[in-house]
């Protein structure tokens, strides 16, 4: 912290603190303050002169932790947390710099709540940066959101009405494991009963969901992103399959999850999975790999791979008059 901070601006500090990390023991609230023991204490009993109750236990599991019914003061930001937190907000939303977008709505009020030395900082930065659309992105109903982040905090399994890319509708009964932000988009992580199978659904194609009573279990060892990333190379349209004259530990660094699965093979490793795109697979993924490798399927990459070879030739071929000559 800074040196200069006065004692009241301190013991605000030590509130917060306690606020964020109940049972924080007197050394951890002073590491945390940057002063000693002594200090804190004398910070804690300032808290208590200004009517807040801070509760103390003795023993190896006590600690300072704030008393019930505590009413605590407004959310106080320094220059820097609210610098960034505007920051934040506008690279998460770029549309947030217009004051009529919804979050840009939100963060006007947060904005305005700010005392006038942090706030004109905040409120310049939001005025004068300019934040480019994501044209990947795609926002989610805030409603349906929390409904199904609420259900899997819950463990309750729900049924959610859905709409495909291409206009299919359906309703799935699933087991909402997480909700996880990948890129600008959001998805929901879940097993579906309908499929007897792990399934990723984006949160902005899901038009209503409806709590049941059932209860579930997600996997113990769960781990929301790492099987997003995997389940997103799993499950489209075509099937792909690269062949590598290159050991697996060599290939792996160079294939994203959502590209397939990885494994040996006699001469190297092969790579199999599915796209709902075979152009941008070939465009976008398989060009980044520099090492050979070799399509065997399925035939609309394999299309979409000699497209694009194609192309590239054409591209560095002599013009017809250089030829002549």
């Amino acid at each position: 912290m800074p040196t200069d901070l006065s004692p009241t601006a301190r013991a605000l500090r030590a509130l917060e603190l306690l606020q964020a990390r109940p049972g924080l023991t007197g050394g951890e609230l002073a590491a945390c303050l940057g002063v000693t023991e002594r200090a804190a204490r004398r910070y804690v009993g300032i808290l208590r002169e200004a009517g807040i109750p801070v509760e103390s236990v003795r023993g190896p599991y006590g600690g300072y932790r704030l008393g019930r019914g505590t009413r605590l003061p407004p959310v106080a930001f320094t220059e820097p947390e609210a610098l960034s937190l505007v920051m934040a907000v506008l690279d998460g939303q770029p549309a947030a710099a217009d004051a009529d977008d919804l979050v840009g709505a939100a963060l006007g009020k947060v904005i305005r709540a700010l005392p006038e030395s942090v706030g004109r900082q905040a409120a310049a930065l939001r005025e004068h940066a300019s934040a480019a659309p994501d044209r990947f992105s795609a926002r989610p109903d805030p409603a349906i959101t929390s409904a199904l982040v609420a259900a899997g905090a819950g463990r309750r399994r729900v049924l959610i009405a859905y709409r495909s890319e291409s206009g299919d509708e359906w309703e799935a009964e699933v087991d909402p494991w997480a909700v996880v932000v990948r890129h600008g988009r959001w998805y929901l992580l879940c097993h579906s009963h309908r499929a007897d199978a792990v399934r990723t659904y984006r949160i902005d194609r899901v038009r209503r969901v409806q709590r049941s009573t059932h209860a579930f279990e997600p996997p113990g060892d769960l781990d929301p992103v790492a099987a997003l990333e995997e389940n997103l190379g799993l499950g489209w349209k075509f099937a792909t399959r690269v062949v590598f004259d290159a050991p697996l530990a060599e290939v792996a660094p160079w294939i994203r999850p959502p590209m397939g699965r990885l494994e040996p093979s006699e001469d190297g490793c092969v790579l199999i999975g599915s796209t709902r795109n075979p152009a941008m697979y070939a465009q976008e993924w398989l060009p980044n790999v520099p090492l050979p490798f070799r399509v065997e399927g399925g035939p609309e990459l394999r299309a979409a791979v000699a497209t694009l070879a194609a192309r590239l030739t054409a591209a560095v071929a002599d013009p017809p008059d250089a030829r002549r000559g």
